[in-house]
Parts: C-alpha cells; structure tokens; sequence
C-alpha cells in the first residue's frame, strides 16, 4: 500500500489524467514504469490494462430520478440492497440527456438536530417555539456570527469562517447568504475585498454604471450565478433560455459552451445602446471591456455557486445560530444527542460546551432520560442510552417507574422500585460506574467494596431489593399481609476511598466513549497544545512534516509486542491524545531503550523526527523515535515562562479585565496574603524578558508570567507581573485560544 501510494502520488491533479499523459508530463512516474523493480512495472502494466474500466456500481447519496412513464421504458435498472432499492444501470450523466429529471433531495442531520433542540426547549423552558418564524434581524444571533462563536452551526463551522466572520462583523442577513457562496475555493480569495468594501476600507467599482443595480448588495463583487444571468440579459441581450443556458454551462463548468457563448454575448453587448453609451461616458474601449467582463466570467465560471442554494443554507445556518444565541444549553445537547456515534464530534461539541460555561453532567437515574437534555438548572445531562450495556428497554422501564411514582428518593429505594427482569446486575454496574447512581450521596468505589469474599455492596443492594419486592408480594398475596414485625434489613454502605479521577475517567471512556468528568491529559493540556504536534496533524500525512523534529504525548491506549521474522523484539503501541491517535513502532534499539514505557494508560511524551521508512524503496516518511519520558517528568519543567503578546491596538479595557479575572481567580492564597501589590519601579527598556534580579523564585506548578506590548511600528515594551503566576488549567489555554487580540509565547527550557 505504501508503494501504491507512492506510485499514485506521482500522477498529476489534472482533468481527464491518463497514466499515458502522467508519463508524458512526470519524467519520475516514466522511470518507474521501467523500473527494474518487478513489482512495481507489472502494477503500472497492469493499472494501464485497467484504466477506463468501470470499478464499480455505486448509488448517490441523494439523486432521485423522475420520468413520465415508467422508468423501464427508458432505462435499464437493476435492484439493490436486498432488492429494496431501484437503481438505473446507466451512469449518472447519461440519465438527464435521455430524457429524465434527476432530482437530489438533501438530507440533513442538521433539520434533525433543530428538532430535538425545539423538544429540549419544550421539556425546559416549556415554550412552543415555531423555527420558521425566528426573526431575521435578532441582533444576539449576529453577535454570535460576529464573535465566531460558530461550532455546531450548519456551514459556518470551520476555523477560517470563523476568522473571516469576526472581520466582516456581519449585521444582515445577505451577508451569512454571500459568505456562504464565498467560503468556498475560488471565491474564497474575494473574501478580503468583500470585507474591505463592506466596511468602507476599499471603494466599490463597477466594470460599467449598467452593473450596479445587479452587484450593488455584494459591493460590486460577483457571487452568484444569478447574477450573471441578469447581467447576460441587461448587457448582452441574452434571452431568459440563453442566460439559463450560461447558467448551467458554469455550474457543470462546459468551457466549450461558454467559448460558444462567448460571441453571442459580444455581439449582443455591441448592438445594446445602452451599454455602447456607458462605456464611451466612461472611456473605455467597448472590445476590451466587453472581453474583460467575459474573462472575469469564464474565472467565475469555475467556482460559481447559485443564491439559491447559498439563501437555503444560510437560512438554515442563521436558525441554528439563533438557537445558540437564546437557548445555548438545549441547541447543544440536540447536537450531541445527533451526533453519538461520532465520537470526535461528540469530543469537539464536549469542548464546545466547556467553553460555553455550560454543564454536562454525568447519567443520572433521577435525571437523565434516553439522549441529552437540559435540566432546570440549565445544564445538559448524559442520555442513559448512550451507556454501554444499559439497554433501551432498560432505560425505559427506569424513566417510565419515575415519571410514574415520583423520583427516587434514595438509593435504597431505587433498588427497591427496580424491575429485575429488565434492569439486571450488569446494567446497574454499568449506571453505577458512569456516575448514574452519584446523586445517591455515595461515590462510585463504594459499590464495589467488598463486604465479604462472595459479596459487594452492589450485590447486596440488588438482593435486597429483590427480597423487598418478594415480600412485598407475599404481603399482597397472604391473609395475614398486614402482620407487623417483619422488615427487609437494609445493607450497610461502609465508606472507603474514593476513585482517583484517572479511575473515574478510564471507566467513563470505556462506558460512554468519552471522558466526561475529566480527560487523563487534563493536567498536562497546555504545556501539549503549545509544545507538541496533536496526533490528528501526524494521521493526515507525514509529507508536509518531512526532515522536522517533532515531539507528540498521549495515553497509551494499546500494545502489541512480537518478534520479526529475524527474530529480533519490536513493539507497536496506540497513543491518544486530545485529537486522536496514532501508531509507533519500536524496533532494534529503540525497542531495548524504551519498552519499560509499554504500560497500558500510561501518559507519555516522544520526541521524535520525520525521515525515510528503514530499509524502504521510496521516499515514504515515518516517524522516528528519538527520545520517549514520562508525560509529567516532561511537563515539570517544560515551560520557564509565558510571554501574554498584546498588540496595543486591541487593548481594551475589556481585554485588562480578562487578564485579570483569568490569572487572579486561582492565585495561591498564600502569594496573595503574603505580599501586597508593590508601587511599580522605574526600569529601562528591556530586549529581552531575563534579567529581572527582584523577580519572586517560581514555586511549583506555577509558570512565570511576562508580558510584551507591541504596535505596528515595531516599538514593543516588556514587563512581567510580580503577582501572577500561571497556574495550569483548561480554562487558561481556552482563554487565550479564543482571544484575537493576545498572542501566547512560551519560553521553553531546554529539554535533552
């Protein structure tokens, strides 16, 4: 696979590309089509007798074909998956010539998503929201747009809309409509003038005056196809047929209809009075301009998107963005709720809320039902669904005993009103250890503490709620039911310690696919985020990293050890970190050097180089271990100060308040007791951020905080605070990894 990759890689990214055209344009790709490896000859031999074949059938994800008559009259169709869909055995671009309308109809989870948040809304808040009367010009919803705080938004979700939402500060809804149709390569070069125009930054100018009415709400910049269709009409004097003509000619992107179009379009601009006039007034010669207006089409033609379309989806996007804006909490669980078996969404919309300030709290009996949803406190519970090994009738059967006799009132009486037919031991082992049984008042390790060698308190709950019931219907049943004298004894719950959070943690990842209550790399998170590569860059190729040093950290996750067929010892473990994972192998020397590291769940840093594979044919690249330690060994002295980068520009006294309220709030009460804030001396200038002889020694865990004051001139001013340190925490990194106007430096100790 890797030499298949090689080999593919060689081939140009060009329109209609032949192995006999790659060999024409690549010198490298006809070098290894001689090769006098075997092995890869034959496969471009045989990749050659191949190419143009069909490889196989496949169904659109969305087409639905429409005809007049029955489809059979026109069109061979073959049944599949297991005969409950009809396919037409015709590709898909020779249905339309024929004669039939292909028509794609969308299905979007996002619909999905904004239903279960109207239900969440319901079951919170008890309003009866209708998402078709949002208001268009809801200024919180801009807000939101303006501040990029986009993730879960239908389109508006990636970084770089993020970054050009919070520059064009949008206030309408047209603007999410163009952005839409924008974002997207090609026109995303446009995104800066449009910016630029819409702010006054840049004057708006017409090609000709006849151009405004049509370019006047996208600042003079085409963006949609309908424009260009109005524009053919009003300059060139296309007909309504022609100008739909164009149309498709740019959405299938037919270079050769567009040349055909081409002169009618010149000669129709040339017969049109009014645009001969505009242009004279304007001094421009009528050949060139009319060929300037066309060549700035034939551009657009490769990138055109329709308004109609771009309408849709920002309409969709601006309701989702309304939801969030007013009803945070409830908009999120609906995305986690529609999104459970992605579990790297379910970790971005997991941070997303984080960020928010918003709750998740863990399963609760008392509580939770099937998905997520928002309690009366505003805070999102777990679905007990989404629990491994609790089932859905179980679920059911324990809402359905609460919504119908009252909440449970304590753990005793949880056990005593369980349907044992349907809630078995392993399922309540399962609830307990995802924190479902927490609001009991007990923790998590107390029911599995053991009372004797055969029982824990776990088992000792479900025998006595069985026998609770038991008696209870042997009561029902008997003369003499209401005898006194006769009670179920309830177990004793001894206390013992608490699980360790990594206890927590491991059992929630291995229950709920997530880490809810905390994440194992938690303490180490900022020191990774801006001294490591995240795993997720190392999985998309190791191409662009070639010849780098790089240092990753993660959880080992798992191992495998073997031997080759030399004989000699290697390892393969997966780490994870907050991004993803990845796979290393240790062979020879590094294998004997670091193995020891090989313990399951064990947090750990490599630094390591991009280079050849060994021993390969080819320029495939690996990662090379170089050097593997503990993950907190690593971090302990890792970082020897932070440098806060404040462009002055941007320092607002919203942005000093932020400082302030980040880095005092968990300040040791020791520091702040001990020394009062001192009057500021006078220093000199400093190049440099060392060389303070009166700075407080750093005491543990806390880093050094400096700051650096910058304009656009160059000049920049250095200080540090005497009475701030930097304690590790999520809520620093997510701080400074939202704020625009501050730049994070580190100052790094050498590490060897």
């Amino acid at each position: 696979l890797p030499e298949a990759n090689r080999l593919a890689k060689m081939i140009p990214d060009a329109p209609k590309m032949t192995l006999k055209k790659a060999c024409e344009e690549n010198p490298d790709f006809e070098k290894e089509k001689k090769s006098a490896n075997p092995l890869i000859s034959k496969t471009i031999r045989f990749a050659e007798t191949l190419e143009g074949s069909i490889r196989q059938t496949g169904i659109h994800a969305c087409g639905i074909l429409i005809s007049r008559d029955p489809l059979t009259d026109h069109i061979p169709i073959m049944p599949t998956e297991g005969e409950s869909l009809m396919t037409t055995q015709y590709d898909g671009h020779f249905v339309e010539p024929i004669g039939l309308i292909k028509m794609d109809f969308l299905g979007l989870r996002t619909l999905s998503i904004i239903k279960t948040c109207l239900k969440n809304i319901k079951k919170s808040k008890h309003i009866e929201l209708d998402e078709d009367k949002i208001p268009l010009d809801d200024q919180e919803t801009f807000a939101l747009f303006s501040r990029g705080d986009t993730t879960g938004l239908f389109q508006f979700e990636s970084p770089g809309m993020k970054k050009h939402l919070r520059a064009l500060q949008p206030n309408r809804f047209e603007d999410l409509v163009v952005m839409n149709a924008l974002y997207r390569p090609g026109p995303m070069a446009y995104i800066p003038k449009f910016i630029k125009r819409k702010h006054g930054e840049e004057p708006i100018v017409y090609d000709h005056p006849m151009m405004e009415s049509y370019l006047k709400d996208t600042y003079g910049i085409t963006v949609y196809q309908e424009q260009v269709m109005l524009l053919s009409r009003a300059l060139g004097h296309f007909t309504r047929g022609q100008s739909d003509t164009l149309r498709k000619a740019m959405g299938k992107k037919d270079i050769k209809l567009l040349t055909e179009l081409k002169g009618k379009f010149v000669e129709g601009c040339k017969n049109n009075p009014d645009f001969v006039r505009g242009a004279v007034e304007n001094g421009k010669d009528i050949e060139e301009l009319v060929n300037k207006i066309w060549s700035d089409w034939v551009a657009f033609a490769s990138y055109a998107f329709n308004k109609s379309h771009s309408v849709c989806y920002a309409y969709i996007a601006y309701q989702t963005g309304f939801l969030k804006a007013h009803y945070p909490a409830e908009f999120m669980a609906a995305n986690l709720s529609n999104n459970l078996s992605d579990i790297n969404k379910v970790t971005a919309f997991m941070e997303e809320c984080k960020r928010m300030d918003l709750n998740i709290l863990a399963p609760d009996v008392n509580e939770s039902y099937n998905d997520f949803t928002v309690n009366s406190h505003g805070q999102i519970r777990f679905g007990m669904a989404a629990i491994k090994g609790v089932g859905e009738a179980a679920v059911e059967r324990i809402i359905r005993e609460r919504e119908k006799n009252g909440p449970y009132k304590d753990v005793y009486d949880f056990f005593e009103r369980t349907d044992y037919k349907t809630v078995n031991k392993k399922t309540l082992e399962n609830l307990v250890d995802a924190g479902g049984l927490d609001s009991f008042g007990y923790h998590r390790a107390q029911y599995h503490k053991s009372l004797d060698s055969s029982m824990t308190v776990l088992d000792a709950l479900v025998n006595y709620g069985q026998k609770r019931q038991q008696d209870s219907m042997n009561r029902t049943t008997s003369l003499f039911g209401d005898i006194e004298g006769f009670e179920v004894a309830k177990p004793n719950i001894p206390d013992c310690e608490p699980w360790h959070n990594y206890q927590k943690s491991k059992k929630e990842k291995e229950l709920i696919g997530i880490y809810l209550t905390s994440h194992p790399l938690d303490p180490y998170k900022l020191e990774m985020q801006l001294l490591c590569t995240p795993l997720e860059e190392l999985n998309s190729g190791l191409d662009n990293l070639k010849g780098k040093e790089v240092s990753i950290a993660g959880i080992i996750t798992s191992i495998r050890t073997g031997k080759t067929k030399t004989g000699k010892d290697f390892g393969i473990i997966t780490l994870e970190d907050f991004s993803g994972i990845y796979e290393l192998a240790f062979f020879g020397k590094e294998y004997a050097a670091y193995h020891h590291y090989f313990i399951s769940e064990t947090a750990i840093y490599v630094k390591g180089k991009v280079g050849p594979k060994w021993e390969r044919e080819g320029n495939e690249q690996t990662f090379c271990v170089q050097k593997v330690d503990l993950l907190e060994a690593f971090t302990e002295n890792a970082i020897h100060s932070i440098t806060l980068q404040v462009d002055i520009e941007n320092l607002t006294l919203d942005t000093v308040t932020g400082i302030h309220d980040l880095f005092t709030t968990d300040i040791n009460d020791e520091l702040h007791n001990a020394r009062k804030p001192a009057e500021p001396k006078a220093r000199k200038h400093h190049n440099t951020e060392d060389d303070y002889p009166d700075e407080p020694a750093k005491k543990p865990e806390e880093i050094p905080l400096h700051f650096t004051l910058y304009d656009h001139q160059g000049n920049h001013v250095s200080m540090f605070s005497r009475t701030c340190k930097i304690n590790r925490s999520r809520e620093l990194y997510d701080y400074l990894a939202n704020n625009d106007a501050i730049k994070m430096k580190i100052n790094q100790n050498v590490v060897t």
